[in-house]
């Protein structure tokens, strides 16, 4: 389904009835990573799946998207369904978006579950990388884009997901250009929100890959110390959806029902 937002579209499904369920998907990704996990959840609640900034079918606003702007995309989807308490639950940059709507909104929150994400702002070596994307991204898109998915998993995984990963590959290059550096440029002076994970009323969890080389599994560590927030450790990488689905799915299920 489609809905203005600030004159430009943005997509979204609904599916399944009972408890929301709202689902942001990561960076290069779209709605569509859901498409195993969702009908699951969907056969006990309600569950929606937005397309972020830029990515999927739904379109670039600006040439760079905060996490603030992407909250605010997805606020526009909740305030036409009229839902107001749900769980949000966001991979990689879409648990970012995740942690401004739970910053807003925190009575509006029921859980919050962030996968293979963090609270923390860019390290001035991540500042450092993404910048250097952005500008190979500009003379090579689509060898970059497909490079950093398959970056993304264990190596000894690659093989073994083969079959993902080009899927993944697809649908990474449905972002365009503008959005790949829209939402690389919002990252970069995103908000750190650590203070969550002391300080809020709802349920929160966090799943990780052991072996994630993005994410320093021992910075997540350090980030919930003396919290509530459930830390879940996977075998995989970045990509826990897919690397430990089953796991991943069940993980949900439990923190949700």
């Amino acid at each position: 389904m489609i809905l203005q937002h600030k004159g430009s579209p943005i997509y979204y499904s609904d599916q399944g009835k009972g408890t929301a369920i709202i689902l942001l998907h990561g960076f290069l990704e779209n709605s569509s990573m859901w498409k195993r996990i969702a009908p699951e959840l969907a056969k006990k609640h309600r569950v929606i799946c937005i397309d972020l900034l830029g990515h999927g079918d739904t379109a670039c606003i600006g040439y760079i998207h905060t996490m603030d702007m992407m909250a605010d995309a997805v606020q526009t989807v909740l305030n036409h369904l009229k839902i107001r308490r749900y769980y949000v639950i966001g991979h990689s940059m879409g648990g970012y978006v995740s942690l401004v709507l739970a910053e807003r909104l925190p009575d509006n929150i029921k859980g919050l579950i962030l996968l293979n994400s963090t609270a923390k702002t860019d390290s001035p070596e991540r500042i450092y990388l993404r910048n250097r994307a952005i500008e190979v991204v500009k003379h090579n898109y689509e060898g970059m884009v497909k490079m950093s998915i398959a970056n993304l998993f264990r190596p000894e995984n690659t093989k073994k997901f083969s079959k993902d990963i080009d899927w993944l590959k697809e649908e990474a290059l449905r972002t365009s250009l503008q959005g790949y550096i829209a939402a690389q440029e919002g990252m970069k002076v995103r908000q750190d929100l650590e203070v969550l994970f002391h300080f809020s009323p709802y349920k929160k969890m966090i799943i990780y890959g052991k072996n994630d080389p993005v994410l320093d599994p021992k910075t997540l560590i350090q980030q919930t110390l003396n919290t509530e927030v459930k830390l879940v450790e996977l075998a995989g990488g970045h990509m826990s959806f897919i690397e430990n689905e089953s796991e991943t799915l069940h993980e949900i299920m439990h923190f949700i029902e």
